[in-house]
């Protein structure tokens, strides 16, 4: 079937406008808008009939003259994009379902080939008229803002985007957590067990970082993803942990990373301190959450019973590459599956002797538990150094001391202690 004879039969269903009829052949030739296309075909077939050109002044059966009001949208958009700070946007659309069928409707009866959808139309026509008043560009893949459209009830919804920031904490205080615990009574509500708060610990290391980050930005709140997490009752030292922290609905973005990090570090009065490296995505908290780092450790370990440094070094080297059994440790029990895990202690050497206890660095595999490494858990872990050396042994204090990265980054500001 011939262009001409397809036009014809179009526009034998009814009043249509030249965007719609340019649409039905969006992907054929280029260089024109869908409206010169239906002006086209319009011509074309006046003059095969002999007849007198006329434009079509009613309203369109498909879209119901939408795209005369493509500045209005745009006008839309920018009211709702007021006091919002952006450089990139994309238009989108929710399509009355009466005219993605109807539309529908014509490609399967005539078996069209090339026609464009409504939606793809809006979507960049909108666009255009909308960067022309603002001076934003499309970004199709990571706009800092959407605008969704509903031609339904003539609205516009604005999602914000959020910011992705890569960077290393070191956690200096024991008793904080990574991220934010509710109460396990409440969960979250508010009860008298946490004093109505809804958390567990008054602070974690998330909203040591996310407070002013979330005023600074004037964002709704801030995530921290971090590449694993130390326990609640470690430090986190060394050359730091890698994280990513989420800024949600943040309506200012133009803040540098420098600020930002001068920001943190000031407010976290020394508990907490970060590194910020570089803008992020959601790409990279998927492989920082997957990553299986190595990670080093210095404890300190007491032991029941007198032994001497040699001995402490001869047990410890029973354990050097070992592949080590863990079941899940008696006191996570109640919050991960009980089940047994392989992993390898990749190093672990003797440091000193601090006030009586011995002062060791241990080199492992991502998720080795380290407190039943040396206390064996009753033997859910094996081997362990309460095994190797035939006494009861028990961290006492435990530092994260270096985590390997999981996503490319620049030289590491933090130096390992």
């Amino acid at each position: 079937m011939g262009v001409i004879k397809e036009t014809r039969e179009i526009l034998a269903y009814g009043i249509i406008c030249n965007h719609c009829l340019g649409r039905f052949f969006g992907k054929r030739s280029f260089g024109l808008a869908n409206e010169e296309r239906g002006r086209a075909l319009r011509t074309a077939l006046a003059l095969e009939d002999n007849h007198p050109y006329t434009e079509e002044t009613k309203p369109c059966w498909i879209c119901g003259n939408m795209f005369d009001e493509t500045d209005v949208w745009a006008g839309r958009i920018e009211e709702s994009v007021r006091g919002i700070e952006f450089s990139t946007l994309l238009v989108g659309c929710r399509v009355p379902p009466i005219m993605a069928e109807s539309e529908e409707m014509v490609w399967s009866d005539l078996g069209l080939t090339s026609p464009e959808t409504l939606k793809a139309q809006f979507n960049r026509e909108v666009g255009k008229a909308f960067s022309a008043r603002s001076g934003s560009e499309v970004d199709f893949k990571r706009p800092d803002l959407v605008a969704v459209c509903n031609p339904a009830d003539n609205t516009v919804e604005i999602e914000i985007n959020p910011i992705y920031i890569y960077g290393r904490y070191r956690k200096y205080e024991r008793g904080i957590p990574q991220t934010r615990w509710h109460c396990r009574e409440c969960h979250g509500a508010g009860c008298e067990r946490c004093n109505f708060t809804g958390k567990m610990y008054p602070d974690s290391v998330e909203e040591l970082i996310g407070r002013p980050v979330t005023e600074c930005c004037s964002a709704e709140d801030v995530i921290l993803h971090g590449a694993g997490r130390e326990d609640i009752d470690a430090r986190m030292i060394g050359t730091g942990r890698p994280f990513i922290m989420e800024i949600v609905h943040p309506n200012i973005r133009s803040i540098p990373l420098s600020v930002l990090e001068e920001t943190i570090n000031s407010t976290a009065d020394g508990r907490v301190t970060v590194v910020l490296d570089h803008i992020s995505d959601r790409r990279e908290v998927e492989r920082i959450k997957s990553g299986k780092a190595h990670k080093k450790y210095s404890i300190l370990v007491e032991v029941d019973g007198d032994f001497s440094d040699d001995d402490v070094r001869l047990s410890l080297s029973a354990l050097n590459g070992a592949s080590i059994s863990q079941r899940t440790p008696q006191r996570v029990a109640h919050r991960r599956a009980d089940k047994e895990r392989k992993r390898d202690v990749i190093d672990i050497c003797l440091r000193g002797v601090e006030d009586g206890q011995y002062r060791i660095e241990v080199l492992g595999d991502a998720g080795l538990y380290i407190k039943e490494l040396i206390s064996g858990d009753e033997g859910r872990t094996i081997p362990s150094l309460t095994e190797c050396i035939g006494a009861p042994a028990k961290v006492t204090a435990l530092d994260v001391i270096m985590v390997e990265g999981v996503v490319p980054e620049k030289e590491n500001k933090f130096k390992e202690d």
